[in-house]
């Protein structure tokens, strides 16, 4: 018998002030400013008429408001995931693009290249660790909920990882396409077969960052 595919609506959070100043969070918690709130709501309006199996989210503030603003007015229950957060970016944590480039040229150079190898200094992670964060984390739950609809809040660093295994870009290319916060992204997996339907959509927001480096 055909096994249905699995949807994933994976959505980035709300915007944070950090993020309207350019400031890399990573793990630090940082919290939904006033416009984050509101995009939050719009989403929430979007997805009203929508049939969701489940919800899970990074356990970061930012994605946990973004994804609790939505469950309630979905009637879901919200369930955390740790391995859902940010990329540890080390040292350039509370720092601006600007700031790590001018303190830490070396390293910054390095981030810029997407050398999937090199662990930020300062505890952070490799690319290529991360992205192996993510997917272990992704993979048990499409075969927890195989044949569903999933709704998972969480970050652009790994909306960014989702994206290259459903096209097969490589973590080390240049980043080509958008990560709005509050953006609509819908991915499906069927037979071990992912492909994107939906990516970047906005059309629910007035107004949508996307201040991540390439």
């Amino acid at each position: 018998m055909h096994k249905l595919p699995t949807r994933l609506c994976l959505i980035r959070h709300g915007e944070t002030a950090w993020n309207a100043a350019r400031r890399i969070q990573g793990q630090l918690d940082i919290p939904l400013s006033s416009t984050g709130i509101a995009q939050a709501r719009a989403l929430a309006d979007s997805l009203a008429k929508r049939c969701f199996d489940a919800a899970y989210s990074s356990d970061l503030a930012r994605a946990w408001q973004t994804g609790e603003i939505a469950a309630q007015q979905l009637g879901l229950k919200l369930h955390p995931r740790p391995a859902l957060r940010e990329r540890h970016y080390g040292v350039f944590q509370g720092l601006t693009y600007d700031e790590a480039a001018v303190r830490h040229p070396a390293a910054y150079r390095r981030l810029s290249a997407r050398e999937t190898d090199f662990a930020l200094p300062g505890d952070g992670e490799s690319l290529s660790d991360f992205s192996a964060r993510v997917l272990r984390c992704i993979d048990s739950l499409l075969a927890e909920h195989a044949g569903g609809t999933l709704l998972v809040f969480t970050h652009g660093g790994v909306l960014d990882v989702l994206y290259r295994r459903a096209t097969g870009k490589t973590l080390a290319a240049p980043r080509d396409f958008d990560i709005p916060n509050t953006g609509l992204n819908w991915i499906e997996v069927e037979a071990g077969r992912w492909s994107i339907r939906t990516w970047a959509d906005r059309s629910h927001l007035a107004d949508a960052l996307d201040e991540l480096p390439g």
